[in-house]
């Protein structure tokens, strides 16, 4: 289960975070991006040492001061059936071969070749028919 995937169903749901100066957030998840930054409205602060409160309509926490996230139980049970789902529609196709392959599941090819046509190429000469200095 990737984080991004638990973000996105958890999306309207109700979530704390911790931050790491031990801020604490509880609030519902309007939506997070892939660095991890998330926005919570309805939310209540709570300074470190606990003797504090606010009270915020929307706040923005930047990712990578967050320490960890609170999630309820049943969202992640959510993301699990989502991606059993996912797998079944999708079919696994097995996959485990060599390289990469595009998006119309070819692979990429072997390249253009070391160029050594009409003045291309590094070896002896420069691919130059002439013997002057190529630029290559």
């Amino acid at each position: 289960m990737l984080p991004l995937s638990l973000l996105s169903t958890a999306t309207g749901q109700a979530m704390l975070i911790e931050l790491k100066n031990g801020d604490t957030y509880n609030g519902r998840l309007v939506g997070a991006d892939t660095w991890m930054n998330v926005n919570l409205e309805e939310v209540i602060c709570t300074s470190r040492d606990g003797d504090r409160f606010w009270k915020l309509a929307r706040c923005y926490i930047r990712g990578n001061s967050i320490k960890y996230l609170r999630i309820p139980d049943e969202i992640i049970d959510m993301v699990q059936e989502e991606e059993v789902a996912v797998k079944e529609k999708k079919g696994y196709k097995g996959g485990g071969g060599r390289g990469r392959v595009n998006a119309d599941g070819r692979g990429r090819g072997r390249g253009r070749g070391r160029g050594r046509g009409r003045g291309g190429g590094k070896g002896r000469g420069g691919g130059r028919a002439e013997g002057g200095r190529g630029r290559g």
